[in-house]
């Protein structure tokens, strides 16, 4: 009989997780009843080193606030996850931890999937390890991009109605918006969408952020962080699974 593989997502305040129902669903439909997914809610990422004690563990995905500081845990990083410096999931083989980013897997798909020729230029709002990976993705397809934060040369208070014309592909990689703070919103010229632009919101609870509902009634192409959560879910299970040596 195999014995249990624990499997979890660590972050802090994770109040509501896809991952959970996504992979207690997953676990079902193939039968695997020596699978298991948990939520380990950490206050400090030093609390991490409790967890790797345990050898059942077989990985775990990382949310906010700790895709960066991950890092100096593991022992080895992917060429996504070096390149971008951020980590949203962890392999454990053999006690050997291995740090990979399968965002930029996720962005990728969404991207191409709603994305359209004259779409060639993008704006960034945020920094984090998610904002990290969105550049990555973009830089890898030649995409220009302008990264925008409050400290930024362009910031929230001083982003001009021309420099949002002229970048159709926005990507809101903030927490701004998030259940359950649903009302908030981030100080952007909504005025300056149009029909030609593509608006990317990678927060998926809400379906329909503020930022969203106001984007598409500029008449932009709306899309949430669904699919691209859905994708880099898929993308972790493969590495979990698949990356037995």
């Amino acid at each position: 009989m195999d014995s249990n593989k624990k499997l979890g997502l660590i972050g802090r305040n994770i109040s509501y997780s896809f991952s959970k129902k996504f992979f207690e669903n997953k676990f079902q439909k193939l039968m695997l009843k020596d699978f298991s997914y948990d939520i380990f809610d950490l206050n400090e990422i030093n609390e991490v080193e409790n967890l790797f004690s345990s050898p059942e563990l077989l990985g775990f995905n990382v949310t906010i606030p700790y895709k960066e500081q991950i890092i100096s845990y593991l022992d080895e990083l992917s060429d996504e996850a070096e390149k971008i410096g951020a980590v949203n999931c962890v392999l454990i083989q053999n006690g050997k931890k291995t740090g990979y980013n399968t965002d930029a897997f996720g962005f990728e798909k969404t991207l191409f999937l709603h994305k359209k020729n004259a779409q060639d230029k993008a704006l960034i709002l945020g920094n984090g390890g998610a904002a990290k990976a969105v550049k990555y993705v973009l830089d890898k397809h030649n995409i220009p991009s302008k990264t925008i934060t409050r400290n930024s040369e362009t910031n929230f208070e001083n982003l001009d109605t021309e420099t949002v014309q002229e970048h159709k592909i926005i990507v809101q990689c903030t927490p701004v918006g998030t259940f359950p703070n649903v009302k908030d919103c981030l100080k952007f010229p909504f005025d300056a969408l149009s029909s030609e632009h593509l608006v990317i919101d990678l927060i998926y609870n809400p379906n329909y952020t503020q930022f969203i509902i106001n984007a598409s009634e500029k008449g932009a192409k709306t899309v949430n962080g669904y699919y691209m959560l859905e994708q880099q879910a898929e993308k972790a299970w493969e590495i979990w699974n698949f990356q037995k040596k």
